[in-house]
C-alpha cells in the first residue's frame, strides 16, 4: 500500500507545482514562484506518495479573515486514488475560520458546490494578438511607471479591490522582472493601474483596475505598446463587468477558458466594475 502524505512545499517545489499547472495549460508567469511564496510563505503544500511528489494545493492567508485556495493539482496517473480529497482538506484546514475563495475549473464546480461554496460570477480568459486591435490614437498623458507612485498609495488603490491586504505579495507583483507596471494618474492621485508579465506563453495583463473604461482602455494600450505584433496577450476578466467585455471585443480578443469565482461564505463586496483583468487565478 502507497503512503501519501502532505507538508508544506519548499520554495523549489512551487516551480515544480508551477510546471505541472504549466502541463494543465493553465500558462503561468516565468516569476509567479517568487510573488506567490511571498503572499504566504506556509500556505503551499505538496502531497507525496512514498516520498515522490503526485499532487499540491495553495491556501494563501490574507489578513485576519480571507483565504483563497488555488494550484489544486493532483498526478493524472494519481487521480480517483483520494489524494486530491486529502489535498483539499488540508488546505481548507489550514484556511479554518475564514472566508475562502477559489477559482474553479468547469470539471470541479460541482465538488466545489457540494464541498460549500457557492457561485458569485465567472471569470473569463481572453486571447489576442497584439496589433490586430483597433487602438487608434489615445490619450495616454496620465499613464506613467508604476514605480513613480508611492507603494502606500497602490496599496491603498489595491485594497479597494481586493477583500483584504496583501502588501507583501503586491510589492513583488509589481517589481517582478520580465513585466511592465504601469500606473494611471490624474490630479496626482492614482485611479487605475495594470500589470503586463512574461509568461511561458506569451504575455498576461493582470491586474487591471480602473475607475472607468476609458483609464482601463489607456492602461491596456500603454501595457501592449512595447509587444511585437503578433504576439500573444491573455486577459482575465469577470464576466459581471460589460466594459470589460466590451474591451476585449475592440481588441478582437476571443475567450479560451473560463473558471467559477466562489466563495464558502458571503462574496466580498467588491466593486468589480472597476476589475478589468483579475491578477491571478491561482491566488485570487
Amino acid at each position: 500500500m502507497s503512503d501519501f502524505t502532505i507538508r508544506n512545499m519548499h520554495p523549489s517545489e512551487l516551480c515544480l507545482a508551477l510546471d505541472w499547472a504549466q502541463r494543465e495549460g493553465w500558462n503561468p508567469g516565468l516569476h509567479d514562484a517568487a510573488c506567490f511564496y511571498a503572499a504566504d510563505p506556509r500556505g503551499f503544500f505538496i502531497g507525496l506518495e512514498d516520498d515522490k511528489p503526485v499532487g499540491c494545493i495553495s491556501a494563501v492567508r490574507y489578513g485576519e479573515d480571507f483565504g483563497f485556495l488555488g494550484l489544486y493539482i493532483v498526478d493524472p496517473a494519481r487521480r480517483g486514488c483520494g489524494y486530491g480529497e486529502r489535498l483539499a482538506a488540508a488546505g481548507m484546514d489550514y484556511l479554518a475560520g475564514r472566508t475562502m475563495g477559489l477559482d474553479g475549473v468547469v470539471a470541479q464546480q460541482e465538488n466545489y458546490r457540494q464541498a460549500g461554496f457557492g457561485l458569485a460570477h465567472r471569470n473569463m480568459r481572453y486571447l489576442g494578438l497584439t496589433g490586430q486591435g483597433t487602438a487608434g490614437a489615445q490619450d495616454t498623458h496620465a499613464v506613467v511607471p508604476l514605480s513613480w507612485v508611492p507603494f502606500a498609495e497602490v496599496a491603498t488603490y489595491d485594497h479597494q479591490l481586493f477583500p483584504a491586504p496583501h502588501e507583501h505579495f503586491l510589492h513583488a507583483w509589481i517589481s517582478q522582472p520580465d513585466s511592465v507596471a504601469l500606473g494611471a494618474v490624474e490630479n496626482d492621485e492614482l485611479h487605475g493601474y495594470g500589470v503586463m508579465r512574461t509568461c511561458r506563453e506569451g504575455y498576461k495583463i493582470g491586474p487591471l483596475f480602473a475607475d472607468d473604461a476609458d483609464l482601463a482602455e489607456r492602461l491596456f494600450l500603454a501595457l501592449t505598446a512595447s509587444v511585437p505584433t503578433g504576439r500573444p496577450v491573455y486577459l482575465d476578466i469577470p464576466e459581471v463587468n460589460p466594459q470589460a467585455q466590451k474591451l476585449v471585443e475592440r481588441h478582437r480578443m476571443e475567450m479560451v477558458f473560463e473558471t467559477a469565482r466562489m466563495y464558502s461564505g458571503p462574496p466580498p463586496q467588491l466593486p468589480l466594475e472597476r476589475v478589468f483583468g483579475i491578477t491571478s487565478f491561482e491566488l485570487g
